[in-house]
């Protein structure tokens, strides 16, 4: 259960004013459709999470706990830097001549591969016997964090002071990853 909880916090956090979310939004936006958005985001995310937490897994198996713990601060140090780093603008798939449940899904599934979250859940599930858990922490940060952009869209950036929460939670990952790198060291 705390593998579930500190990912779904750390994840919500990451994603916040992310690429995901804009995404996203633009996409309901232009199809008119949040419950076919919000269902093709949840399959997307649910294959990801899944991927990210068998990943960890397999580390697991792999590597004992100091290197692991060092491995977990990494994930929470770069998804820190990246909160805080310029970050490029997000293709809004106009191109795309697709159906529209496919050009969400495709989209948002390459869109977090490869993601700040998916290095999150794949450090935490490394430390857990359970990374089902994981896999179900991230799946609802990330839902929890890109829902109310595809419900609100425009509004949600009006509504929150999103580069104020990108900083705040930026310096809050990069602080963990320090404390964790530092526990692997046997500092603290």
């Amino acid at each position: 259960m705390d593998s579930l909880l500190a990912t779904l916090f750390s994840v919500l956090i990451a994603e916040i004013g992310d690429r995901p979310q804009i995404l996203a939004a633009a996409l309901a936006l232009r199809f008119g459709n949040d419950r076919m958005v919000i269902s093709a985001l949840a399959l997307a995310t649910a294959i990801n999470c899944a991927i990210s937490a068998a990943a960890g897994s397999v580390i697991d198996d792999w590597i004992s706990e100091d290197p692991l713990r060092l491995f977990n601060g990494l994930a929470y140090l770069s998804a820190g830097v990246a909160m805080l780093w310029w970050r490029r603008p997000v293709d809004l798939l106009a191109g795309w001549k697709i159906a529209p449940f496919l050009t969400v899904f495709l989209g948002l599934f390459i869109l977090q591969f490869g993601d700040k979250a998916q290095f999150i859940i794949g450090a935490n599930a490394a430390m857990t016997p359970y990374p089902i858990f994981t896999a179900l922490g991230g799946w609802l940060g990330i839902m929890a964090a890109v829902v109310p952009a595809i419900i609100l869209k425009e509004k949600l950036a009006q509504m929150l002071p999103l580069p104020t929460i990108r900083k705040v939670g930026g310096i809050v990952l990069l602080l963990w990853g320090v404390f964790q790198a530092l526990r692997a060291w046997r500092i603290l």
